[in-house]
């Protein structure tokens, strides 16, 4: 807590700590935890990229590079998006639609900053990764929570309330499809209705397709709005290299906007980072270009590590979860009305560490969100011990 004696901003004294953090700090060292709590996986970033980094260091590229990226990488993303989407509005991806960020974090910072100002709101579908309302607050904007729905066949996004929560200080929606915790994905029908809505009040969307990888149907990719947009639309895309390639310490992301809002954008990089590293923009090629095999082989692990561990939580009738998309599990526990009591409780008795739902907004309450990018036996020993605690308390 600030000292009162301490004269800061209101927006960075406002900053909520994260729930996810809380439960976190309090398992650290302790050898017997079996950390399921954050949003990444087990594997370490392939070879192949790291050899690209050093290689570029080996080069002595350690200088400043171009605001918005190097054009070799913004030129891959551009390759890479038109392999997986087929090109936007009927022709190539252009490099000049992305902006390299220092993360997918700093790419969703710059993308409220971009749309929404002191006293402004933006929408929030919730249950939500929390870092995306606390980044809305340190700009000064508002986060309006808009609570979805679960029912055995899954989350929905309620299109009329979501409409009703539109005020005159609305600018824009934050779109997570697959989303992080629910793994909720939307599909065309809804994209294209969030699509008109944004079209008929003005407004923007901030798409965060970070998981769009993580499905586990035979699609390439989970739906995206990159098929429906027009070049009229105001749609934000932000990204990062931190989960299709195991990397989530490299700190790496993208925007991808309209070419005409380049200058803004690289001026916000400049007054931010002044740019990404380019042993790191080397590595990013590395990934999008060679890295496919890897991305293939993570999301059937994943695909293996939900078939587990969904298998064995379906046993409790206690537990109620409906998975989609993204690597995560948010499961919901008859009885329990305080997750972060709950999951505290968890920790102490059985070493699970698992995110509790109300860090992700009030309509997390009552569930858990467990990462399965995960080995196979480190799963097995989580439901194990979760299964136990409940039928200890039945």
């Amino acid at each position: 807590m600030t000292s009162p004696s301490l004269s800061i901003s209101p927006q960075a004294a406002a900053a909520p700590a994260s729930g996810i953090a809380a439960v976190m700090k309090h398992g650290f060292g302790r050898p017997d935890v079996v950390p399921l709590w954050v949003g990444e996986g087990d594997l370490p970033t392939p070879a192949l990229i790291c050899r690209a980094a050093a290689a570029a260091l080996e080069r002595g590229e350690t200088f400043y590079v171009p605001q918005p990226g190097i054009p070799e990488l913004r030129q891959a993303l551009a390759r890479y998006h038109d392999r997986v989407y087929g090109g936007l509005f009927g022709k190539p991806f252009e490099p000049g639609r992305f902006f390299v960020t220092g993360s997918g974090m700093q790419a969703i910072q710059l993308a409220v900053r971009i749309v929404a100002g002191v006293g402004e709101e933006i929408l929030v579908p919730t249950p939500a990764w929390p870092n995306f309302p606390a980044s809305v607050g340190v700009a000064g904007a508002h986060a309006r929570e808009v609570a979805m729905r679960f029912d055995p066949a899954g989350w929905t996004l309620d299109l009329d309330l979501l409409e009703a929560s539109i005020s005159p200080r609305t600018r824009a929606i934050f779109l997570n499809s697959p989303s992080n915790p629910t793994g909720w994905t939307a599909d065309p029908p809804l994209l294209q209705a969030m699509l008109d809505l944004s079209r008929k009040h003005g407004l923007w969307i901030i798409a965060d397709e970070v998981y769009g990888r993580f499905t586990y149907s035979k699609a390439l990719a989970a739906p995206s709005l990159h098929s429906l947009v027009t070049e009229d639309d105001r749609v934000l895309f932000v990204n990062t290299f931190s989960k299709n390639w195991a990397m989530t310490g490299w700190r790496i992301g993208w925007i991808e906007a309209p070419a005409a809002l380049g200058p803004t954008i690289e001026n916000l990089i400049q007054y931010s980072t002044s740019g990404v590293a380019a042993f790191m923009q080397r590595a990013a090629c590395a990934a999008l270009d060679d890295g496919e095999a890897f991305l293939a082989a993570q999301t059937e692990r994943c695909r293996r590590g939900l078939e587990s561990v969904a298998s064995a939580l379906s046993t409790s009738s206690r537990i109620a979860f409906a998975p989609a998309g993204a690597f995560y599990l948010f499961f919901r526990i008859d009885g329990i009305t305080d997750s972060t009591a709950f999951a505290g409780r968890l920790l102490r008795e059985t070493g699970i560490g698992l995110a509790p739902g109300r860090a992700f907004g009030m309509a997390g309450e009552g569930y858990f969100r467990l990462c399965f990018a995960r080995d196979a036996e480190t799963l097995s020993t989580a439901a194990e011990r979760l299964l136990a605690l409940l039928d200890h308390d039945a």
